[in-house]
This record gives structure tokens, C-alpha cells and sequence, in this order.
């Protein structure tokens, strides 16, 4: 079955074949600025899913983190090697002004980390209610919480992937390197890797840092993405965008420990 939608310029026809094959699913987010969310619910911002007992993520100074997003399986459409249960969150600092990312080592939680709760209880007695110990937030990409609507899509591997080359271009990639950045530029312009998602291919405002000889040789896929979404006040840096990364043996395995995590603005 052909999921590509969208009517390929004549210039991209060469590469018609390799497009299609490298389709993969994903799931949309949408969000809308929404405050009372129960503590199970997919969502951005707020307050987390946390069952009592456990002790609350912390970065390296101390100090809690917030929840950046919580992802319940339950309530997005099943897709290829992802769970279908379980909610899955990312937390950042609140402190410093990146973030919580360490853009030497991607995968260095001192500034992030997340969480898999394979199992979740809706009994708000078992759960952490009382998030007065938080910080006064200072530094977050985002304003507001936000509820999240999701609908399965297909697309492409996107410009930005740094396998588009190999994958899309293959052996008819432009001799010049005029003809090349203008094949770049209209692909970039007919098929889109921006906004909210689960799964699929990144959108990158800089360059994918899998590129890098540390993650290059390993089979990293987009694990989550959020995007600057002025409708619902978030904005990463300059109008940036931020990607979550994990290993494709480690998402089958549901590990969620070693996962990469990056944005970048214009």
C-alpha cells in the first residue's frame, strides 16, 4: 500500500522508489492549552503520573525536574514496535539555560531522564498528588499544560535524517553541488518532519546529531518529539525544536535508560 501523499515534483520522480520504501508510521500529537488533566493523562507539562514511594527525578544539582511530557500508550493508536500500554515521561531541569541537555554527551541524564511505568493504577491514593515541592519554574520551553489529541500518519524519511543521502538519494544523487542543495531544498519543501510526534523521522533546525562518529554506527530512532507550537506557548530556544532518541533493540525491550536527548534552534 502507497502511504505517500503528496504529488512529488518532477524533480524528485528519480527518487520515487526510495521515498516509498523508506515510509514509516508515526503518531501526530496535536496539543491545546489545558489546565485540569488527570495525573494518569497523556499530556505536556503539568503534573506527572508518580506512584508514591518512589523517589522524584532530580538533576545534577538536587533540585526536581519537570515534566516535560507523559505519553499513555492506552491512548494513542498502536504503532510498530512501540508499546501499547504503559506511560512513558520526560522530565527536564529547571535549572541553567539549555534545557537540561548536554550537547557533548546526548545521552548524559544530568539535566534529563525518563521514566516507563509499565503498569498504571488510576487509585489517586497510591499517587503523588502534592507537587508544592517543586522550584518556581524558570527556565521550561513551555507556558503552559496541555491535553493531547493523536492520529496515526505516514511519511518519508525527512531531509534532515542523516541517512537521507544513502536512503533517498542512493546512486542518482546529483554529481554538482547545486543540483544537489536544490534537490535538498524541494524536498525539504514537499515533505514535512515538523511538529509533535511518536515514532517516524526527526525534524531538525541544525543537523541530525546521529551523524556523530558516538552515535553513527548505531541504530538510534526517533523515540518523541516536541516542536515549538506558538499556539500552545512553546518555544525551544529561537523557534528550535527537540528530539528524543532510543536504540531500536532497546524500544522492543521497552528500556528506556540509555535514551538520547538533543534540540536545537535557528
Amino acid at each position: 500500500m502507497n502511504f505517500l501523499d503528496v504529488d512529488l515534483p518532477s524533480e524528485l520522480i528519480i527518487f520515487k522508489n526510495n521515498i516509498e520504501t523508506s515510509i514509516k508510521q508515526f503518531v501526530e500529537i496535536k496539543a491545546k492549552a489545558e489546565n485540569s488533566l488527570h495525573l494518569w493523562q497523556s499530556k505536556f507539562g503539568g503534573f506527572p503520573y508518580f506512584p508514591k514511594g518512589m523517589e522524584y527525578p532530580k538533576d545534577v544539582n538536587g533540585q526536581p525536574m519537570y515534566l516535560l511530557a507523559q505519553i499513555n500508550f492506552a491512548e494513542i493508536p498502536s504503532i510498530a514496535k512501540f508499546p501499547t500500554t504503559g506511560i512513558l515521561q520526560f522530565y527536564i531541569s529547571n535549572s541553567g539555560d539549555v534545557y537540561g541537555v548536554c550537547f557533548d554527551d546526548l545521552g548524559k541524564q544530568d539535566g534529563f531522564t525518563v521514566l516507563y511505568f509499565p503498569e498504571v493504577s488510576e487509585d489517586e491514593s497510591k499517587l503523588v498528588t502534592d507537587f508544592s515541592f517543586l522550584p518556581k519554574p524558570e527556565m521550561l520551553p513551555f507556558e503552559n499544560s496541555c491535553s493531547l489529541t493523536f492520529s496515526v500518519k505516514h511519511a518519508p524519511m525527512s531531509v534532515g535524517d542523516y541517512q537521507f543521502e544513502s536512503v533517498i538519494l542512493g546512486k542518482s544523487i546529483p554529481e554538482s553541488k547545486d543540483e544537489l542543495y536544490k534537490v535538498y531544498d524541494i524536498y525539504e519543501d514537499t515533505i514535512q518532519a515538523t511538529g509533535h510526534k511518536v515514532g517516524g523521522y526527526p525534524y531538525f533546525t541544525q543537523s541530525d546529531p546521529r551523524h556523530n562518529k558516538t552515535y553513527k554506527d548505531k541504530k538510534y530512532v526517533l523515540l518523541f518529539q516536541m516542536d515549538t507550537d506558538d499556539e500552545v506557548g512553546i518555544m525551544w530556544g529561537d523557534c528550535g525544536v527537540a528530539n528524543f532518541f532510543i536504540l531500536e533493540e532497546d524500544l522492543e525491550k521497552k528500556d528506556f535508560s540509555k535514551v538520547l536527548y538533543n534540540w536545537d534552534c535557528c
